[in-house]
C-alpha cells in the first residue's frame, strides 16, 4: 500500500487550504496558577504530497484560539513530532513514500524552527517517531515498509545515518508499523504494527543502537492495532485498534518486558454502524481518563481509567471530519483535534472535574492536517 493510497483511505486529499481562524473565539481563558495555559508556540503537521497541506506550520495561542499559521519552508508531509530532552531540537517525520525522511530542527527560538538536517528513515511513509529515553536515538516507524529504524542523535541535535532497521512480517497481507515508543521505565521499546496485528517488544543496546526482539504480542486477525498509551502506573497499556473500533487493555511487566492482553473495550456506543476507524489515544496526567478519536462518526471518546478496567463514558462530536489526532494543551484545559478531511483543527474545552470534553469552541483551517504539538 503506497503512502498516497494510504492517505486516500484516510482522507488526506480533502480539506480546506486557507489558514484562517473560523468559528467562535474563546475569551476569558487567561492563564492563572490554577487555570488554563493560554500562550506559547504550537506546531501543526499536514500532508503535502497529493494533498493540500503545508508540511510544518507554526502558530501561537491567545486564550484557546490558534492564530493563523506561518509555514516553515521545505518540510514536507510532517505527520509526527517529538523533541530532545533539553527541548532545543524538534524531530519530525516526513512521510514520503517510498522514500521517507526524519528532519531535525533547532527550536532554541520555538517560533522560528531552523532545519539542522534530514536523514533517510530507510523506508516508506514514516508515520511516527519518538526520542529514546537515553536521549541518544530517534526511533521511527515506517508504515508502508512495516519497519522500525534507529537514528543516532549527534552533538547539537543533528541526526546520523541509521544504526539499525528491523522489519516486521504479517501472517497475511503486509506489515504496517504505526508507532514506536519507550515503556514508562525506559527499559524497552514497543512498536505497534497495524498490518501484522501485533505489538513488538524490543530491547535497545544504547551503545550500538541495535534492536533485539524480545516479545511479539499477537492480537486477533483484522484488529489493526494503531497506537498505545500507558497508564499512570506503567502497569497497563491501552492499545487502540484502527480496523475495529476497540481498545485492547493489556498488562505490562517492565521487569520482564512482557505485554499480556486482558480485555477489549468498545470505542463507540453499542449499535454503531458505518465507517468506524479510531485514530489516536491519549491519557490525562492524573491517569483517570483516556481519550480516543474515532473517524467516521467523527467523535472524541472519553474512557474512565482504573488499571485493568477501561469504561467508555462519553462520545462527543469533534466539530470536523475525520479526526486523525487529538492533543491536550499543557494545562489539560483544552483538546485540540486534527480533522484531516475537513482540514480543520478544532478546540474543545475539558471539564477538570469530570474530565469530559465540551462542544467545539473554535477552529483553524489547515489543509490535510494530521497532528498538533505544543512547544511550550
Amino acid at each position: 500500500m503506497t503512502g498516497l493510497t494510504r492517505r486516500t483511505f484516510l482522507g488526506a486529499a480533502a480539506g480546506a487550504g486557507a489558514a484562517t481562524v473560523l468559528g467562535s473565539q474563546v475569551a476569558g481563558a487567561a492563564t492563572t496558577e490554577k487555570g488554563c495555559f493560554t500562550g506559547g508556540t504550537v506546531y501543526i503537521g499536514s500532508y503535502t504530497s497529493g494533498a493540500t497541506g503545508h508540511g510544518l506550520d507554526v502558530t501561537s495561542r491567545s486564550g484557546a484560539a490558534l492564530s493563523p499559521v506561518r509555514t516553515v519552508p521545505g518540510i514536507t508531509d510532517t505527520s509526527w513530532f517529538d523533541r530532545s530532552a533539553d527541548g532545543k531540537t524538534l524531530y519530525v517525520t516526513n512521510e514520503g513514500d517510498p522514500d521517507g525522511y526524519v528532519s531535525a530542527l533547532n527550536i532554541a527560538e520555538p517560533a522560528k524552527p531552523k532545519l539542522l538536517n534530514k536523514v533517510s528513515s530507510k523506508g516508506g511513509a514514516p508515520t511516527h517517531l519518538s526520542v529514546h529515553s537515553s536521549g541518544k536515538y530517534v526511533l521511527a516507524a515506517n508504515y508502508s515498509s512495516g519497519s522500525v529504524v534507529v537514528l543516532p542523535i549527534r552533538p547539537g541535535g543533528k541526526l546520523g545515518a541509521a544504526t539499525d532497521l528491523v522489519t516486521h512480517h504479517a501472517d497475511t497481507g503486509q506489515a504496517h508499523a504505526h508507532q514506536v515508543v519507550n515503556d514508562p521505565a525506559g527499559r524497552w521499546v514497543l512498536s505497534v504494527d497495524l498490518g501484522a496485528d501485533s505489538v513488538y517488544v524490543y530491547s535497545l543496546d544504547v551503545g550500538t543502537g541495535k534492536l533485539s526482539l524480545h516479545q511479539q504480542l499477537k492480537l486477533p486477525a483484522g484488529a489493526g492495532p494503531r497506537h498505545l498509551a500507558f497508564d499512570r502506573t506503567g502497569q497497563f497499556a491501552y492499545i487502540l485498534q484502527e480496523l475495529r473500533p476497540e481498545v485492547t487493555v493489556a498488562s505490562w511487566d517492565s521487569a520482564t518486558g512482557t505485554l499480556k492482553a486482558l480485555s477489549v473495550v468498545p470505542a463507540v456506543p453499542a449499535g454503531s454502524t458505518g465507517e468506524l476507524y479510531p485514530g489516536e489515544i491519549i491519557l490525562s496526567r492524573d491517569g483517570k481518563f483516556a481519550y480516543a478519536t474515532v473517524r467516521g462518526p467523527d467523535t472524541l471518546a472519553t474512557f474512565a481509567v482504573s488499571g485493568a478496567t477501561l469504561t467508555l463514558v462519553s462520545t462527543v462530536p469533534t466539530g470536523g471530519n475525520w479526526p486523525r489526532h487529538v492533543a491536550l494543551d499543557p494545562s489539560e484545559s483544552w483538546f485540540y483535534v486534527s480533522n484531516q478531511r475537513s482540514g480543520t483543527v478544532t478546540w474543545l474545552p475539558r471539564d477538570p472535574a469530570t474530565g469530559l470534553p465540551g462542544a467545539p469552541a473554535g477552529q483553524l483551517a489547515v489543509g490535510s492536517v494530521n497532528s498538533v504539538y505544543f512547544a511550550s
